[in-house]
């Protein structure tokens, strides 16, 4: 994008123009521009500028209405760079070129009116992500703010919270913040839901309290493995735990998860953190389509996956933060195709069961190090009228940070 003006992005709450302060409103009245959502023009008095509506769809005529209107002024509703355009903007432009200036933010205000810490709670936004977005921050105890696609967004989520075992969350729903207009219903159990009609311009607010008997499922990696949908190709429990742990998944790194089977690493690795990123490399349709399924069931409904196989289907992918290697390890260039693809710093984990592909893990770890670790675990299973351990296949372990 060429350089020019700076643009500058207005937040503006429910009560418009009048709880602007002196810098928002000068910035308006000096624009040749303003553009915004219809019903954010609407809170406007008549200004100098040419009230434009934000397009559809917005990413791709941003860069023309950037460049075709010098002295631009966006509207954003309440603190733009909190899940609002102001944050687009910034990654498009820069953060030289874009002047914000934040108006209260509905999270703050929400907090204010429940009496909630703000550090102490998570948003979640669904406005373009489903209702099982919020499922990873679910847990006993949270307290969680949803900012909702529209008015349809607080049944759906009671209805998913209470089958999923949480029908004694309590949900609050708060609409049109900061506006003459404004109003709280609840709290509500997701049991026993108010169904609305709800303002498209609305946050809900979860406590997140179990019931006696609530599967919880926490953001460690380890989740039970009958929280997956498989054929039996599934990354065992433990197993994962180590491998996940030898990943070490950071905040907006992208993990590729080779061989995925039913997907479960990288949606592990994705639950760990809000903003963790996962592509599922998986060779067999109907296993891509179980991944989707499961990742959205758990939570992580971004989760990309390729349906290929490797080392081809890696080729066009955005280089990874990390690697996993579940499946195909002994076929010919995809370990050498992951650790290409890796900058200095970054992990691989692989596993190998058979003989064969042990001995491509052991040739590597001499060519670059890292460590092998063998994994023998056993289960408690009957035997006539006792008890024994039954033996699981042992897993060769290959970690290794690149030099």
């Amino acid at each position: 994008m060429s350089d020019g003006e700076a643009v500058t992005v207005v937040g503006i709450g429910d009560d418009g123009w009048a709880g602007l302060g002196g810098e928002a409103r000068a910035a308006l009245r000096g624009a040749a521009v303003i553009v915004g959502a219809e019903r954010q023009l609407a809170l406007l008095p008549d200004l100098p500028g040419r009230p434009v509506p934000l397009p559809s769809p917005l990413l791709p005529r941003l860069d023309e209405l950037v460049a075709a209107s010098p002295g631009l002024c966006v509207l954003a509703s309440g603190d733009p760079m909190l899940h609002g355009i102001g944050a687009t903007l910034a990654r498009r432009l820069g953060a030289g070129r874009i002047r914000v200036l934040p108006a209260v933010s509905c999270v703050a205000l929400a907090c204010a009116r429940l009496g909630w810490a703000e550090h102490e709670v998570e948003v979640v936004s669904l406005v373009s992500r489903p209702a099982e977005t919020i499922l990873p921050a679910v847990q006993p105890g949270a307290r969680v703010l949803v900012l909702g696609r529209d008015g349809g967004t607080p049944p759906a989520l009671a209805a998913l919270l209470a089958d999923r075992g949480w029908p004694g969350a309590r949900i609050t729903v708060l609409e049109h913040l900061g506006g003459p207009a404004e109003r709280v219903a609840g709290p509500y159990p997701a049991r026993n839901p108010d169904p609305g009609p709800f303002a498209d311009l609305c946050v809900a607010a979860v406590q997140c309290e179990p019931d006696p008997g609530t599967p919880v499922l926490p953001r460690v990696p380890g989740l039970p493995d009958d929280a997956y949908e498989t054929d039996g190709q599934l990354t065992r429990r433990e197993l994962r735990a180590l491998a996940l742990a030898a990943l070490a998944p950071g905040p907006g790194q992208l993990l590729w998860d080779v061989g995925a089977g039913s997907g479960s690493v990288g949606i592990e690795w994705m639950r760990s953190a809000p903003r963790c990123r996962a592509i599922a490399v998986e060779p067999r349709p109907d296993r891509a389509e179980r991944i989707r399924a499961n990742a959205t069931r758990l939570g992580v409904p971004d989760i990309e996956v390729t349906c290929g196989a490797a080392p081809g289907a890696l080729a066009e992918l955005p280089a990874p933060d990390a690697v996993f290697v579940g499946g195909g390890v002994s076929a010919a260039g995809v370990l050498d195709a992951c650790w290409k693809a890796l900058p200095p710093g970054g992990r691989l984990a692989a596993h190998a069961v058979t003989v064969e592909s042990e001995a491509v893990l052991q040739e590597w770890q001499r060519r670059a190090g890292g460590h092998l670790v063998r994994l023998a675990v056993s289960y408690q299973a009957p035997l006539g009228r006792f008890t024994t351990w039954r033996p699981a296949l042992p897993v060769t372990q290959w970690q290794v940070t690149k030099a």
